[in-house]
């Protein structure tokens, strides 16, 4: 999954960053976010390459035309970066090292965002986006994706949410209907596992964090919670260890063999599921063309994720990309202005029809679902509000060292219990905001 490239990439540049001013922009750069805005010249933007980037290359076309015929004495040049963690890393710390290299506009990861901030690459842009048109069409828990301490340092472009896969064959045998309660989905998990031993009841995986994250979020927990200007660990809190027993009880004989689940990650129980190895997975709206690809095509649908409350939705991670202009741009109101045309609802929706990405505007997001049934879940799991990790340099540590993880396969093996792996992960948590 991308999420997690992107994260080894804010991991490898926080690194350097750590030494010196390696990842400050040179001296050559702007003194302030608005020392340069040239509205004529060449608008130099890099874009992530992605797999199938051609049906996204005709439609950032399309933009390209639409803007340089609004925006006369202006070129688009746009550049497609690899996506690659180190690739990319090396990239951005050229980048924010040597202005003269530095694109106007850059794609980037939502969780790379502190690190890049941090390193002084990004320019805030709060103030132009406080009038941008669509703002208010901005769904509130995303666009706060794109802000570090009050100020906005990126404009999202789309979103990736996670909801519940469900065999239709498997539950039509056993006379269930999709869980609408984390009781019912329990009571799934263990019926189907029982009639079909070979198959699980659910993947989850002891290294699927974005999976056992919206149980912790739905009893009220978090990883970690702000207190004044800092962050302060909050996974061992008695909410979040309630979040994360529902979690690991969903591992053991009777569903998921801890045996066989402890080190299972996302991508693996997306194979899993798609195999027709297991009745139910936590995956992605994007999981679909793989799944379509498995055994189990046409026999399977998808609901949101169940809270433990009846007909409760558990908040999912918010994943995605932004849009954000360099501090160094020398083009600061026309990156803004291609930023925005990017994001509008037009051209969210063309995205969608070209990459399948989830947008960030509420009206683009009920557009598509009208279009294609199966967009539904994920639009009202958006709807019914997102989450997300510390907005902080912190972060790429805490998941560098797999402090979730480690805590989580603690529990499902036997080898401490909640509140011993969740103080063991809070200590962990508040080392690494205390390193930053």
């Amino acid at each position: 999954m991308r999420l997690i490239g992107r994260t080894a990439a804010a991991v490898v540049l926080a690194a350097g960053c750590l030494a010196a001013t390696a990842c400050a922009p040179g001296t050559a750069s702007p003194a302030s976010d608005k020392a340069a805005d040239d509205r004529t010249g060449t608008l130099q933007v890099w874009l992530y390459n992605e797999a199938g980037n051609a049906a996204k290359e005709a439609v950032i076309a399309k933009a390209v035309t639409d803007f340089q015929a609004s925006h006369q004495g202006v070129t688009v040049n746009v550049s497609y970066i690899d996506t690659d963690a180190s690739a990319r890393a090396a990239k951005m710390k050229g980048a924010f090292n040597d202005p003269n290299s530095a694109p106007d506009l850059v794609e980037f990861g939502n969780t790379d965002l502190p690190g890049y901030v941090a390193a002084g690459g990004l320019a805030d842009i709060t103030t132009e986006l406080d009038t941008w048109q669509d703002k208010g069409d901005l769904d509130p828990a995303i666009a706060k994706t794109a802000v570090v301490d009050g100020k906005t340092y990126g404009l999202p472009w789309w979103v990736g949410v996670r909801a519940l896969y469900y065999r239709t064959d498997l539950f039509t045998e056993a006379g269930l209907t999709p869980p609408t309660s984390y009781a019912e989905l329990v009571a799934a998990n263990q019926k189907i596992h029982a009639a079909h031993p070979d198959t699980f009841g659910i993947a989850v995986g002891g290294k699927y964090t974005f999976a056992a994250l919206p149980f912790v979020w739905d009893a009220g927990g978090d990883i970690a919670t702000k207190d004044g200007a800092a962050f302060k660990a909050a996974i061992n809190s008695p909410a979040s260890q309630a979040g994360i027993k529902r979690y690991t009880d969903l591992f053991g004989a009777d569903g998921c063999p801890a045996q066989q689940c402890a080190d299972l990650t996302g991508g693996k129980t997306v194979d899993l599921f798609a195999a027709g190895k297991s009745a139910m997975a936590v995956l992605l709206n994007s999981n679909r063309g793989k799944v379509d690809a498995g055994a189990v095509k046409g026999k399977y649908g998808v609901v949101p994720l169940p809270g433990e409350k009846p007909g409760s939705i558990a908040p999912a991670f918010a994943g995605g990309n932004n849009l954000g202009v360099m501090k160094a741009a020398k083009h600061r109101t026309l990156a803004v202005e291609f930023a925005e045309l990017l994001a509008s609802p037009a051209y969210q929706e063309q995205m969608y029809d070209a990459m399948g990405n989830l947008p960030t505007l509420k009206s683009v997001s009920g557009k598509v679902a009208a279009k294609d049934a199966f967009l539904k879940p994920f639009t009202d799991t958006i709807a019914a509000g997102t989450r997300f990790v510390p907005l902080d340099q912190a972060w790429a540590q805490i998941d560098a060292q797999a402090v979730i993880p480690t805590m989580l396969q603690q529990v499902v093996t036997g080898k401490a219990d909640v509140a011993k792996a969740s103080g063991d992960a809070a200590a962990q948590v508040s080392s690494a905001f205390a390193a930053h």
